[in-house]
């Protein structure tokens, strides 16, 4: 018996042990020689970092030291910059095709397949985290953070909530087999792209359908669209009870919704309901963009994607015109927000083609035109970070900071050849430009 239980002890010792040598040997990755942008200061700071595992474990202005074993790996950054990965907080990576094809045409998997080819390249485009506004991609973030597929992570909207012929209400066949959300066969339901939802009752029902599928926030159609196939871009959707209803909803959940608004009105009505993040809002009056400041809400709008020609920017048909309304608003949006010191993020809203999404890093010298590099930097880090925190319980992240170099934070680092904090435009040939990419503490690039 005294036998056994001195086996019992040899055993359990035994596994004690090999649980510690695993906690002891999770990869280790020293910086040394770089210049550090830590996502919040105007200035660098010359420091070595040290990673452990997946997250940053001790900065220091003072050389450090480590012991050289097999999973220890020293990297002397050449004097370059190394700061936090990049983050987009207006995404739709799974829309590389045209969206009628997308929910109607295209075969089941074309959609997966080309959004896994996007994955990967936006992680060696350098964004580490993404706000995916809208679309089905909870399966490629499962991938993703199951390390079966490279890209970045992913805190996803899932299904858009539309009215009837709003932004959402992509067929332009005009046939339904049910007009009704309950019991709605519309492809764009069952593909997870689109709900159609009218009145409280129904906007109640779909936003704890989209909450319950895993989202960290909701995406609500609140105005026209550029592309939508029945509601002109000066049209306001949904009346203030029905975004009250989802506002509260996500409230519930302890997260919070965001809203494709161009329209004065609609920006209003979102504001009021208790909605934190307007999506593109270039109609908002100055009124507006006070209420905006005043009520601690986001503006998520776009620069270069309203710098291009209809045609380069991959419009068609009645899309064009409407594009180019945008385009008239966007110069006096952009002023207004600035001039009132609304908090901004940095999105790029990219869609429609792997042609287009690959044009992702060129909103970096698109916003110089109104913002310093330091600003423009500090958006696309921990300011975006600080947008992501809204999600709460709902947040997928939550075992180190984003955004930041800093210790306890995620290990999501690059080292760029050159300061950005002067020359913002190095991050927009991130090919040339972006010598190392780390995420959650692996490798993707190195170039040194």
């Amino acid at each position: 018996m005294n036998l056994n239980k001195q086996l019992l002890t040899c055993i359990l010792c035994i596994i004690s042990l090999g649980l510690f040598a695993q906690e002891k040997t999770k990869p280790i990755t020293l910086f040394t020689n770089v210049q550090v942008f830590d996502g919040t200061s105007d200035k660098l700071i010359k420091a070595d970092v040290l990673v452990e595992g997946n997250l940053i474990k001790q900065i220091s202005k003072e050389p450090l030291m480590v012991m050289q074993t097999d999973n220890v790996s020293i990297i002397d950054g050449g004097g370059k910059t190394l700061m936090p990965g990049l983050t987009d907080a207006h995404t739709h990576i799974m829309w590389t095709d045209d969206i009628e094809n997308l929910i109607y045409g295209a075969p089941e998997g074309w959609s997966g397949t080309l959004a896994a080819v996007n994955a990967g390249e936006m992680l060696q485009r350098g964004f580490t985290t993404i706000r995916d506004n809208g679309g089905p991609a909870f399966g490629l973030k499962k991938a993703i953070d199951e390390n079966i597929i490279p890209g970045p992570r992913i805190l996803p909207a899932g299904a858009f909530i539309s009215q009837t012929s709003g932004h959402g209400d992509y067929d332009q066949r005009m046939f339904y087999l049910s007009p009704h959300f309950t019991g709605q066969i519309d492809k764009a339901y069952i593909r997870g792209w689109t709900i159609i939802a009218d009145g409280v009752p129904e906007v109640q029902k779909a936003s704890r359908d989209v909450l319950r599928s895993g989202a960290t926030h909701l995406k609500i159609f609140g105005s026209g669209s550029i592309t939508g196939a029945h509601d002109p871009i000066d049209v306001t959707e949904y009346t203030y009870e029905e975004l009250k209803a989802i506002a509260d909803e996500t409230k519930k959940w302890g997260t919070y919704a965001a809203i494709h608004a161009y329209s004065d009105e609609g920006i209003q009505n979102a504001i009021k309901a208790g909605i934190k993040s307007i999506e593109h809002g270039l109609f908002a009056s100055e009124e507006t963009m006070k209420m905006m400041k005043e009520n601690d809400v986001w503006l998520s709008t776009q620069f270069f994607a309203f710098s291009l020609t209809p045609e380069e920017a991959g419009m068609k048909g009645e899309a064009v015109q409407k594009y180019l309304t945008a385009q008239e608003g966007a110069k006096k949006g952009y002023e207004n927000a600035k001039k009132y010191g609304v908090k901004m993020s940095f999105g790029t809203d990219i869609l429609g083609s792997l042609e287009l999404h690959r044009m992702q890093n060129s909103e970096f010298t698109a916003r110089s035109k109104y913002f310093t590099p330091y600003e423009i930097l500090k958006q696309a880090t921990s300011q975006n970070a600080e947008l992501f925190e809204l999600s709460g319980e709902r947040h997928p992240y939550k075992e180190g900071k984003l955004g930041v170099i800093e210790e306890g934070a995620y290990a999501d680092i690059l080292l760029v050849n050159g300061n950005p904090l002067e020359d913002i435009s190095l991050l927009a040939a991130p090919d040339k430009n972006l010598s190392l990419i780390m995420k959650d503490g692996v490798i993707y690039k190195n170039s040194l």
